[in-house]
This record gives C-alpha cells, structure tokens and sequence, in this order.
C-alpha cells in the first residue's frame, strides 16, 4: 500500500514510531507490559478487578476483533476463551504469562498489517459487519481502546510497587 498521511497517522496512533510514545506520553499495551513478572501481572487491586494479565488478554482480543472486521471476516477464532475477558489459566505459570504476552504481540503485528492494508479511499466507508462503524472509526477506535487500557496498566504498576 502507498501510506498517505492519513493512513501513517493512524498506523502511529497504534503504533508510534521508533523511538517516539503515543501522543500521551505513555508506552503502547506491548510496552507497558515491559518487565511484568507473573506475580505482578495476576496480582488484583481488589476483589472484583482485573489483573495487568487480564488487560493484555481483552487488549489482544479487541485487537483480534478489529482486524477480522477490516479484513472482512477473515482469520479463524480467537486463541483464547471467553473472548471478550479471557480466563487467566494458571496466574503463578510463568510460561503461560509469556505466552500470552506473546499472543498480544502478534495480534498488535497483524492488526498493523490490516490496517496497513486499508486504503485511504475506504476509511470514511462502513465495515463488514459492523452496522456503524467505519473502517476509519474502528482503527481510531483501537486506537483509543490500547491507550485506555494501557494507562489502567501503568496505574496498577503503581499501586502493585506501592502496596502495603
């Protein structure tokens, strides 16, 4: 694909350029999630809140959704279940919190090449399946979906360094 501006600002609001944060300030989801061990990443704040673990797993998963819509419906289940929150299987395996760090890292990559692959002509056009979204709303969207949920990251890093 030829990147316009527009189709490069959208692809640096999911992800920034090297050497350069989002326009908040912050990390992006990957980023954030630099130097979480596994305790950290299952620890809960309280007893109906969601882990750091359980953020990268609905963050992976929202990215899954967004390019299974731009691309039109194509690329199988997501790998993990349920799929809007899913379950953390075992919070003291370490293996299985890199592997689903892992799982986030790919998604972010093939939700960059989808996006990448939008044209700049389709961005102001409704997605398939989606009644109300457009293809330019739903990167936009994902956008804002990772620094929302990135920033819940970086605020449980605080509390869980500064817990009793």
């Amino acid at each position: 694909m030829n990147a316009t501006p527009i189709s490069t600002l959208l692809l640096e609001n999911i992800q920034p350029a090297r050497g350069r944060q989002g326009w908040h300030g912050g990390p992006t989801p990957i980023g954030a999630l630099r130097g979480v061990d596994v305790e950290q990443a299952a620890w809960r704040p309280g007893s109906r809140r969601h882990s750091i673990w359980e953020f990268a797993l609905h963050i992976a998963y929202w990215k899954y959704a967004v390019r299974r819509r731009l691309n039109g419906g194509a690329g199988g289940a997501f790998e993990r279940a349920p799929r809007n929150w899913p379950s953390v299987i075992d919070p003291t395996d370490a293996r299985a919190w890199a592997a689903d760090r892992a799982l986030l890292r790919r998604e972010h990559e093939r939700l960059l090449e989808a996006v990448a692959s939008v044209p700049a002509t389709a961005l102001g056009r409704l997605a398939p399946g989606g009644r109300k979204w457009t293809y330019g709303g739903l990167i936009v969207g994902i956008a804002q979906h990772d620094a929302y949920h990135t920033g819940q990251i970086q605020l449980m890093k605080r509390l869980w360094s500064e817990r009793a």
